[in-house]
């Protein structure tokens, strides 16, 4: 044993964190002890904060301290328009760009045979019943291009069609900026794929 038991326990817990891994977990405790305590407590606080009081949206199953979201309380939001993401931080994503101004949908993941994960235990029996009611025109699917990303967007196309909605899916292929020379096969597939006219 290297560390004292509270600071073995500290770097333990960090390492729990994703992409943290043991070095990275023994810097932020011996960041944390060399710290002024009222920083250590303040840091205490807001873990034990954000796990009492934050939730899920009852309308869309983002994280909110209230029963509704921000975006779902926000009357200047396109209605008409539904985003589908898989986590809450795709919700953020899009936010950043300042381009979407619609309402969203947040899945609590994606499809994932491998990992067990079935359509079931996902939000989209909450998804059909909003596009009932909500006066819904077009629903894009912002799911991350990966198998289990396109397998869910298909699903859910699937599923969404016989409602009469228009869906689309976000575009994949090379990032701006990037060079064509270093970008793989499947990338430069993709961005072929989802061209568009100039």
């Amino acid at each position: 044993m290297y560390y004292a038991k509270p600071l073995a326990k500290l770097v333990g817990e960090l390492e729990k964190l994703p992409g943290i891994g043991p070095k990275s977990a023994q810097r932020l405790a011996f960041h944390i002890l060399r710290s002024p305590e009222d920083e250590g407590r303040r840091l205490a606080e807001a873990i034990t904060e954000v796990k009492s009081q934050i939730r899920l949206c009852s309308v869309c199953f983002n994280f909110t301290d209230r029963d509704t979201c921000d975006v779902c309380r926000d009357p200047k939001r396109d209605r008409s328009l539904l985003c589908v993401v898989a986590e809450p931080r795709d919700l953020v994503a899009m936010e950043k760009t300042n381009e979407y101004k619609g309402l969203y949908h947040v899945l609590g993941g994606v499809i994932s045979p491998m990992d067990g994960i079935g359509p079931d235990m996902l939000k989209i029996r909450e998804l059909t019943s909003r596009l009932d009611k909500d006066g819904i025109k077009e629903i894009i699917l912002a799911t991350n291009p990966t198998v289990e990303g396109d397998t869910t967007a298909m699903y859910l196309a699937g599923l969404i069609k016989p409602f009469g909605i228009k869906v689309t899916r976000i575009a994949h292929g090379m990032p701006v900026g990037g060079d064509l020379d270093y970008a793989d096969q499947a990338t430069l597939i993709q961005a072929l794929e989802w061209r568009r006219e100039m």
